[in-house]
């Protein structure tokens, strides 16, 4: 059994907390589709830490609305603000791990847990901008070969980094399909909670 990670508040709590600091739409949603993809990999590759998963996908991006104009400052808002809400040091460690590829002060993605979280916090977005752009607005009938064109096209949802998304893979030792695959996967086996991945994915199209 693996050593329990401990978040140190509920998914309540982190919730709460993310609304506190973020009113729009966009990135409540953005934090509950990183919450629901972690939760999905957390039970294939360490079920006994899903809430520890699901709480760092949740408040991945906490400081992101209020401080998007420092973006090299990213997670290092967040850092006090979870400590005071009693998050503990695992989780903000983690959730810095994500954007240690802007900051070479943070602590780099070592577990699997983080280098998923890594890998797929951009392609979530990429993947959700895409979904919406079709008839149906539903990820359920949505495939890689639709994701590799998109990807491949730096036009369409152009704020989304593919760079980080192939390192995100290399560090993962996954092929770039096979991420995609598996991306796809996670948020197919929540989507059936929600029309469309709405508000995130507009933003992101447009």
């Amino acid at each position: 059994m693996a050593d329990a990670l401990h978040a140190g508040m509920t998914r309540e709590q982190a919730y709460d907390l993310l609304c506190t600091h973020n009113h729009d739409p966009f990135h409540i949603e953005h934090g509950e589709t990183v919450e629901g993809v972690m939760r999905y990999f957390a039970r294939e590759f360490d079920p006994d830490n899903e809430e520890f998963w699901g709480i760092v996908g949740l408040l991945h991006d906490l400081d992101w609305e209020e401080h998007d104009d420092e973006p090299e400052k990213h997670t290092l808002y967040a850092a006090p603000l979870i400590e005071q809400a009693g998050g503990t040091p695992e989780l903000v460690h983690a959730i810095q791990t994500h954007v240690s590829d802007f900051n070479p002060d943070l602590p780099r993605p070592e577990s699997t847990m983080e280098k998923i979280l890594f890998a797929c916090e951009e392609l979530t977005g990429l993947i959700g901008a895409a979904v919406v752009m079709r008839p149906s607005k539903s990820i359920m009938d949505f495939n890689v070969k639709s994701l590799k064109k998109k990807f491949k096209d730096k036009r369409f949802a152009a704020g989304v980094n593919r760079d980080v998304i192939r390192k995100g893979a290399e560090m993962l030792g996954w092929e770039l399909d096979d991420l995609f695959a598996r991306t796809i996967e996670a948020m197919q086996s929540f989507a059936p909670d929600r029309d469309t991945f709405g508000a995130q994915a507009e933003n992101l199209a447009s």
